[in-house]
C-alpha cells in the first residue's frame, strides 16, 4: 500500500494550526480595539476573548495532533 497523498493530508491538518493562529492573532488585535474604543466594557471583552481563544486553540490542537498521528502511525 502507498501512501503518496500521505504529505498533503499532513499538510492540510497543519493548516488548521496555522489558521487557528492568524484567528488568534486577528481575534486579539479586534480586542484590545474595543477595549480602547469602550474602556468601561474591558471585564466583557476580556472573558468573551478567552472563551474564544481557548475554542480557537482547541481546534489547533486538534489539527496538529491529528497530523501527529498520521506522521507516525501511517508510516
Amino acid at each position: 500500500m502507498t501512501y503518496a497523498l500521505l504529505p498533503i493530508g499532513i499538510g492540510l491538518c497543519l493548516l488548521a494550526a496555522a489558521f487557528a493562529g492568524l484567528g488568534m492573532g486577528l481575534a486579539t488585535g479586534r480586542a484590545s480595539e474595543a477595549v480602547a474604543r469602550q474602556p468601561e466594557a474591558s471585564g466583557k471583552i476580556t472573558t468573551i476573548l478567552i472563551l474564544g481563544l481557548a475554542l480557537t486553540e482547541s481546534t489547533a490542537i486538534y489539527g496538529f495532533v491529528t497530523a501527529l498521528i498520521m506522521l507516525f502511525s501511517m508510516k
